[in-house]
């Protein structure tokens, strides 16, 4: 099974690269000749896996809250033109280097039809959760103002055009709607319906990178204070407003603060105390294994990681999966939402000292805490990997 290509087409944002980096790096030390497209601002991420990049040229919005339009659709659009800018560089390399199996991200949208034109499996890494049967009935009135507004019209054909130019006939929101193979690389506590998912997932669980893992830049305070971390991600950190609520909030209180405030300018948040530091990017697994509490957008690899550590959260989603994220978080029991628009100082320090004092909270995490380390695993998701190359 040694020296087979498997190919990872993946997608140009960090929070979909690292739920899978680990799985790159085991299945290169297997053995494997394993290459990864990416856009080419985050080839650096995929370097130290070992695997042979596949740059191409990108348009996603890195950090850049403003140049992502508002509607879904339009959202969505994105993703496609970047899939099909990016086909040409693809089928360049991959006609030279044909692959035995693709892999790839929710967003790496050419690999399926890379996989029609070489006949070869492509299996889905979903960083996030996956549709249920049924699930178009149960989102049916979100799903059909998705696909009648002019927007998402514009979408299905554009979609279904690109699809006939590579040979293939098919409805473009069935092809993006039921891939064939899934591996879901989230804990089975965060998938809603879970007990309505059809067979072609296989839920591997959080594989946590050993590189990330390893990242020690960041050290607990010496002073035995309980650690907060507020991160909101890497896509929409535009929040001034937020960031200073937590400063406001915290800046008398006996915590050690951790904020990651990507593209914001830290000196817009003013002389801060010691206890409050602020980074643009931290090393968020570190942070998290020292943390009491955790201030989040709810994305889904942060929630996965606040699971992992059993840090209690209090989520203020900002946009896509992290409003579903943050709902299903305190369904869990393990902490608490916050709209954005009712963040104050008062109200998220009151939000945090209530998850992070609360029995009931902590005995739910240590439950949830158990079932993601047990459901999950870097070796379970590279054996699954090799299961398709048979």
């Amino acid at each position: 099974m040694q020296n087979q290509h498997i190919a990872m087409i993946g997608s140009t944002a960090p929070s979909h690269i690292y739920p899978s980096l680990a799985i790159i790096r085991e299945l290169v030390a297997r053995g494997h000749r394993v290459s990864y497209a990416v856009g080419e601002p985050l080839t650096g991420l995929i370097e130290p896996t070992g695997a042979e990049v596949v740059a191409h040229p990108s348009i996603l919005p890195l950090g850049d809250q403003a140049a992502w339009p508002e509607d879904p659709a339009s959202q969505m659009r994105v993703f496609l033109d970047e899939g099909i800018q990016a086909m040409p560089v693809l089928t360049d390399f991959y006609d030279e280097n044909r692959p035995d199996l693709l892999l790839y991200d929710i967003g790496g949208l050419p690999a399926p039809l890379l996989a029609r034109r070489y006949g070869v499996p492509a299996v889905q890494l979903s960083p996030t959760y996956v549709a249920w049967e049924g699930y178009e009935e149960d989102m049916g009135e979100i799903i059909t103002a998705i696909r009648t507004s002019p927007s998402g019209k514009d979408y299905f054909a554009t979609f279904t055009r690109w699809l006939n130019e590579n040979g293939i006939e098919a409805d473009a929101w069935d092809w993006i709607s039921h891939p064939p193979q899934v591996l879901a690389l989230l804990p089975k506590a965060m998938q809603p319906n879970v007990e309505r998912v059809p067979s072609t997932v296989r839920f591997v669980g959080p594989a946590l990178d050993p590189e990330r893992l390893a990242d020690r830049s960041w050290t607990p305070p010496s002073n035995g204070r309980k650690v907060l971390l507020m991160s909101l991600g890497t896509a929409f950190t535009d929040q001034l407003d937020l960031f200073r609520a937590c400063v406001d909030g915290f800046r008398d209180s006996d915590w050690h603060v951790v904020i990651s405030i990507g593209q914001t300018d830290p000196a817009s948040l003013g002389p801060l105390p010691e206890h409050i530091e602020v980074h643009r990017f931290v090393p968020q697994l570190a942070v998290l294994e020292a943390a009491s509490a955790f201030i989040t957008h709810a994305g889904m690899g942060g929630s996965t990681e606040s699971l992992w550590y059993g840090v209690p959260t209090v989520a203020i989603p900002l946009a896509t999966d992290g409003f579903g994220n943050a709902a299903k978080l305190a369904e869990l029991g393990v902490g608490e939402q916050l709209p954005a628009d009712e963040v104050t100082a008062s109200t998220l320090r009151a939000a945090v000292e209530r998850v992070a004092g609360s029995p009931e909270v902590a005995a739910r995490l240590a439950e949830v805490r158990a079932e993601t380390r047990g459901n999950g695993g870097i070796d379970r998701a590279a054996d699954a990997v090799e299961s398709f190359l048979a």
